[in-house]
């Protein structure tokens, strides 16, 4: 099974986006993985809509959206017009998560369920018949480099037991180092999110460190 390596832009380097995202495709990453915050449901603000809608033009592989955002579900249309092909959203904040869930299908995109480090998989089980993928946070969203929460472990184990009855595929955010890639892609999880601890600010280039990461 080919893990899948998607880069959080939100660490980046802004000044010449056109370069970076050149660059992480030669690598050959699979999915650019961008950020949306609104300073509400997390305490920071996320990537521009300018940022993101250049990303998703210049894109040849595809783009998910994670949206840490209230009201999730209204701004479901305006990411799939952008050409966004995976929207993970939140179940903590809306009441109605299967109809948003629903919502992201209808509109011709991936199901994304993103899940904070203190929500349980009981809590979520119902709903997971409607996730194309679960998004793991194993930090508390909204920051880069935060510390890896390992009580998530046992989350992710049932996450990855149960995923092929459901039909999920099961990926994780945060503090994704080398180490943390290499065990956790062994016990079934599907993807990473790569931040500052594997991909960015490196001495590396990305070309040298993909393929790294790929033969861990």
């Amino acid at each position: 099974m080919k893990r899948l390596l998607c880069p959080s832009m939100m660490c980046a380097k802004f000044g010449n986006l056109e370069k970076e995202v050149k660059e992480l495709e030669e690598a050959g990453i699979d999915i650019f993985h961008l950020d949306v915050m609104d300073g509400n449901f997390v305490p920071n603000f996320g990537m521009g809509l300018q940022d993101i809608e250049f990303i998703t033009k210049q894109a040849t592989v595809p783009c998910d959206v994670h949206l840490m955002v209230t009201k999730a579900s209204d701004y479901v249309s305006k990411f799939v017009d952008m050409g966004v092909r995976i929207i993970y959203v939140h179940s903590e904040n809306d009441p109605h998560i299967t109809r948003t869930l629903q919502m992201i299908k209808d509109a011709g995109a991936y199901a994304g369920l993103a899940i904070n480090p203190g929500t349980s998989f009981e809590s979520i089980k119902e709903i997971l018949k409607l996730a194309d993928y679960v998004l793991v946070m194993s930090v508390n969203p909204g920051f880069a480099g935060q510390k890896y929460l390992a009580f998530v472990d046992e989350k992710l184990k049932l996450l990855c037991e149960k995923k092929t009855h459901y039909g999920y595929k099961v990926m994780l955010d945060g503090a994704c180092s080398p180490e943390r890639i290499e065990t956790l892609s062994k016990k079934g999880v599907d993807g990473f999110i790569l931040g500052t601890s594997a991909l960015f600010g490196k001495d590396k280039t990305y070309q040298e460190i993909i393929p790294e990461l790929r033969k861990l």
